[in-house]
């Protein structure tokens, strides 16, 4: 049995346990009945989803037909000094009509366990996905699912930028980090993460990073604090001989401007280097100076909130680029009208430009002024060199109708759209291997409609 198939098949008996028995009063020490006193204290929440989609691709693939059976939950303890929290988002797509390697397995798992004493706080946390296709919209990443798509508690894996169908990765990202309150209005940050992206059926580079990062944050008064933050970022390609690195140097200044609305912008000087060299002999990515740029905007509605923020610097690649400049463009909103129904709309604009220029190797017949001919040879051999860039889009609206107590109706729509000059077939630096891309050209669309099943969040005590 698939393990997001065990997950749900877990909740269902423990819900129907939970609405089948009856127990004084006595027996409910955690808020759920029939169950023991468990030694936690917390709050749980879980949610099911079935659904159907149709997706309308725009490129050369076929329409397909799918059949999502999915669950997300979270749980988060009350503990001051050792504070815990775990939110697990995945399912199962049947492929009714259309290629089998358009529905799979995915899953999504972030886990975080905190340390505080006295001024002091280490926080150490994991965030693990396994997807058939480049995360967008909602925890999982799978549009169509059911669950929220804009608000908090719906971040995706940040690594892919770059829009990839019927493409199974498993990514990984540690992260440590540790805060020290220097005085009342000073804090000092330090952190680092390491991550792994990998793919699994041979069609995208698999990337390791490794970053550090420390950084003083001081408050001004009650709405104005500054920072200094310093971090560096290093990316490893399997099979590529080199490496990529940057280290950045950020002046931040955030302002809440009332109880509602929070901004952020930091600005700073980023430099790129690597190790190795390409193929031709020379240096993989010269060395080299960029503006690296980050805004945010949080604003709180009454019945939802909504976000908008901006990154402007450099990535890993996404898998398909040794090393990339990117600016991106994210927001979400999320509301509730009434008592029973919650709409929630999400958009992004990303923009990859390789570091380095690649050389694009084809055959071409004999006597064309265009190419190289070695002496002797009947076939000649065309050599163009030129910078892949990647405009990727995604936009995505849903909106959910409570049923009663626990179930809800929800009906979506959601649109990938990206344009690319990458190869479908690339070559790693070194030429020792080679894979096929599954990279998106072209707009995908898809269309869902759902039943959920949603109890109320538990509370848990000792």
């Amino acid at each position: 049995m698939k393990p997001s198939l065990t997950l749900m098949v877990i909740l269902f008996m423990v819900s129907a346990v939970t609405r089948a028995q009856v127990a004084p009063a006595a027996n409910i020490p955690n808020g759920l009945p029939g169950l023991p006193n468990l030694p936690v204290s917390g709050t749980l929440r879980y949610d099911l989803h079935y659904s159907q989609t149709v997706q309308f691709y725009g490129g050369s693939g076929g329409d397909t037909q799918n059949s999502i059976l999915s669950g997300d939950a979270s749980y988060a303890n009350t503990s001051k000094r050792l504070p815990f929290s775990l939110q697990y988002g995945g399912g199962f797509s049947w492929v009714l009509t259309g290629p089998p390697s358009a529905g799979n397995v995915f899953q999504h798992l972030s886990v975080s366990q905190g340390m505080a004493w006295r001024k002091c706080n280490l926080t150490a946390s994991d965030n693990i996905s396994y997807t058939f296709e480049t995360p967008t919209m909602g925890f999982s990443g799978v549009p169509g699912t059911g669950e929220p798509i804009a608000g908090s508690g719906t971040t995706t894996t940040p690594d892919q930028t770059i829009l990839t169908l019927n493409t199974r990765s498993l990514d990984n990202v540690t992260t440590l980090a540790f805060t020290d309150k220097l005085s009342y209005a000073t804090t000092l940050n330090l952190g680092g993460s390491w991550g792994e992206m990998r793919f699994i059926d041979n069609n995208g580079q698999n990337t390791e990073m490794l970053t550090g990062n420390a950084g003083i944050t001081r408050r001004l008064d009650a709405h104005d604090s500054v920072s200094g933050q310093f971090s560096f970022s290093q990316y490893n390609y399997s099979g590529a001989g080199y490496s990529t690195q940057s280290s950045a140097a950020l002046f931040s200044v955030t302002r809440q401007w009332n109880q509602k609305l929070t901004t952020t912008a930091a600005a700073g000087p980023e430099w790129i280097s690597s190790s190795g060299t390409s193929s031709s002999g020379s240096l993989a990515i010269p060395s080299s100076t960029m503006l690296s740029l980050n805004a945010s905007a949080n604003y709180r509605l009454r019945n939802g909130s909504a976000s908008l923020s901006y990154s402007h610097g450099t990535t890993g690649g996404s898998g398909y680029m040794l090393g990339a400049k990117e600016d991106s463009v994210n927001g979400n909103y999320s509301r509730q009208f009434g008592k029973n129904t919650t709409v929630g709309v999400t958009g992004s604009y990303t923009r990859s430009s390789a570091l380095t220029a690649a050389e694009f190797v084809a055959v071409c017949p004999s006597g064309s002024t265009s190419c190289f001919c070695p002496s002797g040879d009947n076939v000649c051999i065309l050599q163009v060199t030129s910078t892949p860039v990647t405009d990727a889009r995604y936009g995505g609206v849903q909106a959910t109708r409570k049923l009663g107590r626990y179930f809800n109706i929800f009906a979506s729509y959601a649109a990938i759209d990206q344009s690319s000059n990458l190869q479908t077939q690339i070559s790693a630096q070194n030429q020792q291997s080679s894979y096929n891309t599954n990279i998106l050209n072209g707009i995908n669309q898809v269309i869902s409609f759902g039943i959920g099943y949603s109890p109320r969040e538990k509370r848990l005590k000792k």
